[in-house]
């Protein structure tokens, strides 16, 4: 088992940034999750880690052992891509253990090993099978045995199931996470999923642009982004976004903006009041922006009104696409709310739950 480390590691390609001075550290046995849009830098990241990319600048290490110039072979990783890149004519047991025998195991410990792993996968009785005949799920199980058998310091992931249906994916990342959980070892994994992002994970680094925007445990980047981008990455649907300004009056702050004026609850307004006067960004979640009919009890709740442009049933929850004046956003409402696609409305907006960020920097207003 092994630690994973990346200090100012910087991967130019030409002149531009895949990744920008990136440092974070993955303690032994976690399963850190890489999350981000397409072109954050996440896979680059990985295979530099992976020995797949030479670093430009910056150190690696895998354990206390820098890595850098070391062949992917003999980092003691194990790789699950995409793509299951199994070999067609080889059975199912030939697949998962080809790299023990090519580094020449003895052929009764990978037989031990091979059918351990799909034993813990359920796959034991498809170990004779061709690729061709299995299903999606069964051959992702096998680029993950093949994984397994390995035994290496370290996992890594990138995007592993997005090839597979939703209901499968589901299934699926509850199979991942049990693995980590019985195998004990360290697991990078890259996704732009932040729904993976946030079940699998131990600890989730959000990525853009090349630059490491937060990394911190799934719930503590929900309650607490440190910016706009990972508010609005983290979550969905996505966080509602109001340009405000946040004013003063008689003691009391209240956020104005073109929709909207909407009073900030007292035990609120006192980490804002060194703000006061300042243009910002108010974000607020769809799950708390309610039908007043369905208001859950104990909330400091602020109306605004809307139209309905788009509803979505759900069955356990609706989704109201609003538009407030000239700004639309999503809320997540009761599902015995009788909101309806046409209808001018009053929603009530959550205070107690709210964010605030600089409109220039994106930063939290703390």
């Amino acid at each position: 088992m092994a630690s994973v480390t990346y200090e100012n590691v910087t991967k130019k390609f030409g002149e531009s940034f895949a990744v920008n001075n990136l440092s974070l550290s993955v303690a032994d046995r976690e399963f850190l999750v890489l999350v981000g849009p397409s072109g954050c830098g996440k896979t680059t990241a990985l295979r530099l880690l992976a020995g797949l990319e030479q670093v430009t600048s910056g150190d690696i290490r895998i354990g206390e052992r820098v890595v850098n110039d070391v062949a992917p072979k003999d980092r003691d990783i194990a790789m699950v891509f995409q793509s299951y890149a199994l070999y067609p004519h080889l059975s199912v047991f030939n697949n998962m253990g080809f790299s023990l025998k090519v580094g020449k195991v003895p052929k009764a410990e990978i037989k031990r090993r091979v059918e351990e792993a799909a034993k813990s996968l359920e796959i034991f009785d498809l170990l004779e099978r061709k690729p061709r005949q299995l299903s999606g799920g069964q051959r992702q199980r096998v680029a993950l045995g093949r994984a397994i058998v390995r035994q290496p310091k370290v996992f890594l992931f990138d995007e592993p199931l997005s090839n597979l249906d939703a209901k499968l994916r589901v299934a699926m990342r509850a199979e991942i996470s049990k693995l980590h959980q019985r195998l004990q070892t360290t697991f990078v994994y890259v996704t732009h999923d932040q729904t993976e992002a946030m079940t699998m994970g131990t600890r989730i680094a959000v990525m853009n642009h090349g630059r490491l925007q937060q990394i911190d445990t799934p719930q503590n980047l929900y309650d607490l982004p440190d910016n706009q981008f990972v508010a609005g990455f983290i979550g969905s649907p996505a966080m509602n976004f109001f340009n405000a300004e946040l004013k003063s009056d008689a003691g009391k702050l209240s956020l104005v903006a073109p929709e909207f004026t909407l009073n900030i609850p007292a035990a609120r307004a006192a980490q804002y009041k060194a703000h006061a006067g300042r243009k910002v960004v108010f974000g607020i979640r769809p799950e708390n922006i309610h039908d007043p009919e369905f208001l859950p009890p104990n909330i400091q709740a602020e109306k605004i009104h809307a139209a309905v442009e788009i509803t979505e049933l759900l069955g356990s929850e609706i989704l109201l696409h609003l538009l407030s004046g000239a700004q639309t956003c999503v809320a997540r409402v009761d599902p015995r709310s009788k909101m309806r696609l046409g209808q001018r409305v009053q929603v009530a907006l959550d205070m107690e739950k709210f964010h605030l960020f600089d409109t220039a920097t994106g930063q939290a207003i703390r």
